[in-house]
């Protein structure tokens, strides 16, 4: 049985499709606020609940000289324009422990991202701060290790949290996703949350920076909903090819609502038609 989140007024795991969507980084406040609207727009349409996305800072990019965002100050004061704007929660990652405060004055959501989601002090800090916390499961741990990363966050206060799939490594510069991590994280307790853009990722792929295959895209995440996901997380950009972090693997804007139509539609059938997949369907409990 999984343990809803509320985030304002949408519930993650107790309706339908939440999507979570936006620009890697911020790159420009008209740029975000376009890409929010437009998002915002096409989810309305669709009856899908909505939460947008984006970075102040990528503090784990693969060139010292890559761009890395407008920093705390700035971008925190663009998340606070964006929401009030548009009445939509914001969602955003931090990488150290003293950001969580400052960060959940604006946020409605603290993401910690993949590579730092063993990082105990930042995991209490995030969840002291009483935040939903969207937590993304390492590209080196099994499903079954983020156990451990739950039992941080419920013992510093905090039990809304979701868990993210985004890919495992195989190899080098390349990901795979093992789809029996949702249900497997699932049974956690948690709302999970189906990265479909990290994941086609091809880390570093680029030489200095990371590269990534945008046309798996829409057949990963059909595959994880079929599973019965409780949130879709997917970065889209207005101009992919110009964008100053991970163009590659990002959604052109231009198409989001075509892939949100397809998916939709998927959600839709298994959410009123099969429900989540049971790992005990067989009799057997994980």
């Amino acid at each position: 049985m999984i343990h809803p989140v509320s985030v304002g007024s949408i519930s993650i795991g107790g309706g339908p499709l939440v999507v979570v969507a936006g620009p890697c980084v911020l790159e420009s406040e008209t740029m975000a606020l376009e890409t929010a609207r437009r998002a915002q727009d096409i989810c309305r349409v669709l009856g899908l609940p909505y939460i947008f996305k984006a970075s102040f800072d990528k503090a784990n990019r693969t060139s010292i000289h890559s761009f890395r965002g407008p920093g705390l100050d700035e971008g925190l004061a663009i998340l606070e324009r964006i929401k009030t704007t548009l009445g939509c929660p914001v969602l955003t990652d931090i990488h150290e422990a003293w950001q969580a405060e400052p960060v959940a004055a604006v946020a409605d959501v603290l993401q910690i991202p993949a590579f730092l989601c063993r990082q105990t002090d930042l995991l209490v800090a995030a969840a002291r701060t009483g935040r939903p916390m969207n937590v993304k499961k390492a590209q080196f741990l099994s499903p079954q290790d983020m156990a451990s990363v739950v039992e941080k966050c419920r013992e510093a206060g905090n039990d809304a949290v979701i868990l993210c799939e985004r890919g495992t490594t195989f190899g080098y510069r390349q990901l795979v996703v093992d789809f029996r991590s949702l249900p497997l994280m699932r049974a956690l307790g948690c709302p999970v949350m189906f990265d479909a853009t990290h994941s086609v990722q091809m880390p570093g792929g680029a030489g200095s920076a990371s590269g990534g295959d945008r046309r798996f895209v829409l057949p990963l995440a059909r595959a994880a909903l079929s599973l019965g996901i409780d949130a879709l997380f997917l970065e889209t950009h207005p101009d992919p090819k110009g964008a100053k972090s991970d163009g590659p693997n990002m959604v052109p804007l231009d198409r989001l609502k075509e892939l949100l139509e397809e998916l939709a539609l998927l959600d839709g059938f298994v959410r009123d038609r099969l429900g989540p997949v049971r790992l005990d369907w067989a009799g057997e409990r994980p």
